[in-house]
């Protein structure tokens, strides 16, 4: 809210340098910003009594966008990316999947383990648990396990994410 917008009875009024003005009617603090040819914003409306400010309002917005921009640039999206291996993984192919888990991991994502089972794999689950353990074993360096193997239906799946 800006100038007229501003209809509490009594504000905490900063100026113009940062200074504390202290508690005053809206009135008054509107005077005070004419007078210097500037601007009275809300920027506290939560407070008791609501904080407002005499600045120059086009430059306050485009402090404030600018403000947004750098947040949303520092911000780091982490996605999850999924490896799928089955129970009979040759050694090649293994080293094959631990080398990609080992880019994403150092780009900062989620790794997502899979070891599906089919048909008559599935009589034989608990067998292959340590092939997930040995991909963990094999990435502990960079990686740390975020959730432990855990049975899914046809599946057995393992998080890693990076070491911090």
């Amino acid at each position: 809210m800006i100038n007229e917008q501003i209809r509490d009875k009594e504000i905490r009024l900063i100026g113009e340098n940062g200074e504390q003005l202290g508690i005053m009617s809206s009135r008054d603090a509107m005077k005070m910003a004419e007078e210097a040819g500037l601007d009275l914003v809300k920027i506290a409306p939560t407070a008791k009594p609501p904080v407002c400010k005499i600045v120059d309002y086009g430059k306050y917005k485009y402090e404030q966008v600018r403000k947004e921009k750098e947040a949303k640039k520092k911000q780091r999206i982490i996605e999850i990316k999924e490896i799928r291996l089955s129970p009979n993984i040759d050694t090649n192919d293994l080293n094959t999947k631990i080398n990609a888990a080992r880019k994403f991991l150092s780009k900062g994502d989620k790794v997502k383990v899979t070891l599906r089972f089919r048909g008559r794999e599935m009589a034989h689950m608990n067998t292959s648990k340590h092939i997930l353990d040995d991909f963990a074993q094999s990435l502990s360096d960079i990686s740390v396990i975020e959730k432990a193997p855990k049975v899914e239906g046809r599946s057995m799946t393992m998080f890693l994410t990076e070491k911090r």
